[in-house]
Formats: C-alpha cells, structure tokens, sequence
C-alpha cells in the first residue's frame, strides 16, 4: 500500500525540515508531498535541501501565489491519482498534528475498513491544547453546526487531519468542490459521506503551533458556514449529490 502524505505550506520554514523527518522516521512508510504557495521565507527551498537525503519520497510542487488550503490539497489529490497511491493523507506542517497519528488513522482504516479517517479533536470531548476560548468555541459550534445543517454524523466536520483511500478520491469530482478554505475540509467529508463511502473518526489531540504564524482568520470561518448552506441547498435541488 502507497501512502502519501499532503502538506501545505506558506511561511513553514521554523517547522518543515523537523515535520518531515518525523514522518520519515515513523514505522509505517509515508512518502511526503510538500504543496508550497511561494513562501518567501525560504521553505520551498528547505524542501528542495532535503530531497537527496530521502531521494524517491519527499516531493515538492511550488506554486506562485497564495492560492489557498483547498486549492493546495486538490492539486496534491490530482499529483496523487496520477502516480497510483492507495491512501492519501491531509497534514499541517506546525506540529499541531502528531505525525504519529498518521499510523492510527491509517490503521483504523485498515482495520475498520474505512474510506475516510478523520483525526478528531472532539470525537471524545474537546482535545484542543493552547488555544483561547473564543476560537475554540468558535471551532466547535462550527462542526456542531455542520452537523445539524447537513445530518453528516461528524463530530469534526472542519479537522485538516484526514485519510482517503484513492477510492474516495477518484469518485468525487475534484474540479466540482467549491469551497477554498476551511469550508473545503467540509466540503469534501460531506461529498464522501453522501457517495455512501465509510467515515470514521479517531480521537487526537490537537495542539496549537508553537512556532510560525498561524493561517486561521475570521474569514475562513465565514466561507466555511456561508458554504454549508450552499450545500445543503444543492443536495434538496438535487445539484449535487
């Protein structure tokens, strides 16, 4: 089983090198695609350093441009299915993730048979370290309401921490998702969850980054609740599946 793991970056250069030897020196083996918007720190450029070290496993795709978190993933999706990988996973490169985590959500899937694994911060309780009350409240009223909207049984509706089987992947019509920002992580559990495919959620402890700067603004929360009306309404005119 290929397994690729999908990071987005602008602006990572304290976190990326130190991300991607964790995930190299896991037990399970992930090969790595690095997705950078022309970050101007150099990251891209830190990337580019380590590729001889792990020749064949670590990629890069350089953008011009910040062209957003879901354009980054839909085009690290596409690089994917053009090279035959079976499970695809979504990672930020700030260590709010665990790499190690990338094991058990790919053995949940595995073992449970599951299409789509979510590493949820609020599938047992609320597991978010380090961040201010108001955006946590904001974070999870966001996946409530996501569930109420849309009947989709997630508790984590917006988590970036997810694993597709190529399956998943080559069913959805990538050029149809809308959304851009964080509505995209929506978008994209809610497209799977209506195709009939398996979702499962695991539990993870999400932990605020400590070094860089956080992409997270009040906008992106907009897009994403703006978007969950759009749709539901596509799914009752029968648009969209």
């Amino acid at each position: 089983m290929r397994k690729l793991v999908i990071i987005p970056t602008y602006n990572e250069c304290e976190n990326i090198a130190q991300i991607i030897d964790r995930v190299f020196s896991l037990p399970e083996e992930f090969d790595i695609l690095v997705v950078d918007d022309g970050s101007p720190d150099g990251t891209a450029s830190i990337v580019g350093g380590l590729q001889g070290t792990h020749a064949g496993r670590l990629h890069i795709l350089e953008r011009e441009g910040k062209l957003g978190l879901g354009s980054a993933y839909l085009t690290g999706f596409r690089w994917a299915l053009e090279r035959d990988y079976d499970w695809i996973f979504e990672m930020d490169a700030d260590f709010s993730h665990n790499p190690d985590d990338l094991v058990r959500l790919y053995q949940t899937a595995i073992g449970e048979g599951a299409d789509v694994v979510i590493g949820s911060r609020y599938v047992s309780g609320v597991n978010v370290v380090n961040w201010p009350l108001p955006r946590l409240l904001i974070s999870w009223c966001a996946s409530r309401y996501v569930r109420i909207m849309t009947g989709m049984p997630v508790k984590d509706a917006t988590a970036g921490f997810v694993c597709y089987s190529r399956r998943v992947l080559q069913t959805i019509d990538l050029g149809a998702v809308r959304m851009k920002g964080y509505g995209f992580q929506i978008e994209m559990k809610y497209t799977a969850w209506k195709l009939g495919f398996r979702v499962r959620e695991v539990s993870i402890v999400f932990v605020d980054r400590t070094a860089g700067t956080s992409k997270m603004s009040s906008g992106i929360f907009g897009e994403a609740l703006l978007g969950v009306l759009k749709l539901r309404l596509r799914h009752i005119k029968g648009v969209s599946k």
